[in-house]
Order: C-alpha cells, then sequence, then structure tokens
C-alpha cells in the first residue's frame, strides 16, 4: 500500500480534537506492551507528549513538502541517537502509534486509512532509523 495523503489527513483531523490524550494514550500503550522502553524517557512526560503531538502535526501538515519532511524526520532521528533509542525500538513505537490513532480515529480509522499510515510509518521508521544510525556512529 502507498501513503494517501488524504487518508492520513482526514484521520488525523478527526483525531486533532482529542489533543493531548491521544499522546497520553501512545504512551501508555507502548509502556505496557514494552516496559523496557520507559527507562529512555523522562519521568514527568507532558513536554515530551507536547513534542510528540506538535511533531505528528508537522509531518501531517507538510505530508506534501518531501523535503521538510525529510529533514524533520533526519533532526529527529539524530536527537533519539541521544535519547538510547535504536532502530528495533521502532516497530514498538510504531504499532503504539497506530493504536493511538485507531483508538481516537472512530469512523475515520478503515483499513485503507490503517494501511496507509503503516506505509507512512515505515518511511518514518526508515529516515529515523538511518539517521539514528549515523549519528550513533558518528
Amino acid at each position: 500500500m502507498t501513503i494517501d495523503p488524504t487518508l492520513i489527513k482526514s484521520s488525523f483531523a478527526a483525531v486533532e480534537p482529542h489533543g493531548s490524550a491521544v499522546t497520553a494514550y501512545f504512551y501508555t500503550h507502548l509502556f505496557e506492551h514494552n516496559p523496557d522502553v520507559r527507562k529512555l524517557f523522562a519521568e514527568h512526560l507532558n513536554e515530551q507528549q507536547d513534542r510528540l503531538w506538535a511533531a505528528l502535526g508537522t509531518l501531517v501538515n507538510k505530508l506534501d513538502d518531501t523535503d521538510t519532511v525529510v529533514n524533520v524526520l533526519q533532526g529527529l532521528g539524530r536527537r533519539h541517537a541521544g535519547y538510547g533509542a535504536l532502530p528495533e525500538h521502532f516497530p514498538a513505537v510504531g504499532a503504539s502509534l497506530l493504536a493511538a490513532l485507531a483508538h481516537f480515529a472512530g469512523d475515520a480509522w478503515t483499513p485503507e486509512t490503517e494501511a496507509s499510515w503503516t506505509a507512512l510509518y515505515g518511511v518514518v521508521t526508515e529516515v529515523m532509523s538511518a539517521a539514528l544510525t549515523e549519528e550513533a556512529a558518528g
């Protein structure tokens, strides 16, 4: 499946009114299913939740601007190297992201929407992992 910007944007619009509840759900899901990654995060997640929400908004709003998206993702990948993130963490993060989006999107979450988000997250993983690995090797 390819990335369908219309499905990404319409499903994000359905999720957007829930704001910080989406990122709170994401972190709860992530830590419940992957308790070993909890140590990579600060005790209090308010600021981290805000940063995640801003990054998601940028990703969706700039979806048609490949250069900007790649630059943002490369920067995120480099920063995550300093937090101790590893490429093998990406599948767990993706599963929790999809779970959070599905939970809040309601009827806007269809199999096609999930496939499009999965494809988008594949690009996120590819770009961030490359930057993370390059930075860690640095």
